[in-house]
């Protein structure tokens, strides 16, 4: 019996080598990446700092234990600022650290995983996404093309703007020559801006000499560091056209099959711990710099006057119906970020107005 016991065990145990072999040397492959970026070197949040795509890669190298490393490179050091899609998409690179709206030209729906203008905040944004069916509308939006891609960050709601002269009436915005990306811009542009697309790097010199009037870039801490606070005085919020801003970590969809689940659980799970921590940083350093703007460096910063605001709001709804009756995949992203927000305001206006003496 004992022989026959260990005949039959020995056979079984056999028997599994074969299937159990390659899922242990898959699981101990090692892969070495790169990612692109499109912003420069050092930009803090963009590049470097607190939930930023070099944080990102340190966390995934570490989690992975050197299994999977990812070589980080800004803009400029591999390839320009603005190429980091086709660079994926055709595998020069794995994987490439940007905003989804850059792409718009191209797909429009690409837009709303960045932001939309009078959008969700960072909260109801990151629930869509994660929550309420936004990845899997991203993944059919990217597949077909070979992409995949996911949050990387956030840096909340950004401010409307810089500019080198007051607003009053909306007037003011025809023929202003203004530096801001996305569907903002061609809301804008309904007005009678004339929009400027141009990497963070050449904001100031563009504002300063007056290439351009007006600039959107991020928030205070941001855009004091590239010292726009020396080339225009005249600086307004609402946060309308950007009341979030998400990261997108935009991945090559053959690497990205290639990968096995542990690993490509360890890049979600280190994107996801960006996203948070990237925003909360963001959250702390933004009030101080707004306060040394004011107080230190002559700023006036003000809310932008109320025919303004209603015109642009006005511009968005029909510039959205009018890219979502020309195309269905904006029309259904379209639809489904909308029907999230209706609900996610309801629920924000009552629970958040008493604490910031917010207007449902």
């Amino acid at each position: 019996m004992k022989r026959r016991q260990f005949i039959t065990g020995t056979a079984v145990a056999a028997a599994t080598l074969p299937l159990a072999a390659p899922s242990i040397v898959r699981a101990q492959e090692s892969f070495n990446w790169k990612m692109t970026n499109a912003y420069g070197p050092g930009s803090p949040f963009y590049v470097d700092g607190p939930g930023s795509p070099t944080d990102f890669c340190a966390k995934v190298a570490a989690m992975s234990g050197g299994r999977l490393n990812i070589q980080h490179f800004a803009a400029g050091e591999l390839i320009p600022a603005l190429e980091g899609f086709d660079a994926v998409q055709s595998g020069t690179v794995e994987m490439n650290a940007a905003n989804a709206y850059f792409w718009a030209g191209r797909i429009p729906a690409a837009q709303y995983f960045t932001t939309v203008p009078f959008g969700m905040n960072f909260a109801g944004q990151t629930a869509w996404i994660y929550h309420g069916g936004g990845q899997a509308l991203w993944d059919e939006l990217y597949e077909p093309i070979g992409l995949k891609a996911m949050p990387m960050g956030n840096t909340g709601v950004q401010m409307t703007g810089w500019f080198r002269e007051p607003l009053e009436t909306v007037e003011d915005l025809n023929g202003l020559k203004m530096r801001v990306p996305g569907l903002a811009g061609k809301v804008y542009a309904t007005l009678g801006v004339d929009v400027r697309l141009l990497p963070g790097g050449e904001i100031f010199p563009a504002l300063e000499r007056g290439v351009i009037d007006a600039a959107e870039f991020v928030g205070p801490y941001q855009d004091r560091r590239l010292g726009l606070q020396n080339a225009a005085k005249y600086y307004y919020t609402t946060g309308w056209h950007e009341p979030n801003n998400v990261t997108e970590l935009l991945v090559n969809k053959a690497a990205w099959d290639s990968l096995p689940d542990d690993l490509k659980a360890i890049v979600e799970v280190a994107a996801k711990a960006c996203t948070v921590e990237s925003y909360t940083w963001c959250e702390a350093v933004n009030a101080e710099a707004l306060k040394d703007l004011v107080d230190n460096e002559g700023v006036t910063a003000q809310v932008l006057p109320a025919g303004i605001i209603e015109a642009l709001r006005e511009a968005t709804d029909t510039a959205l119906a009018d890219a979502g009756a020309s195309d269905p995949a904006l029309k259904k992203v379209h639809d489904a970020y909308m029907a999230f927000k209706t609900e996610h305001d309801a629920w924000g206006g009552r629970s958040e107005e008493p604490l910031f003496g917010l207007k449902s």
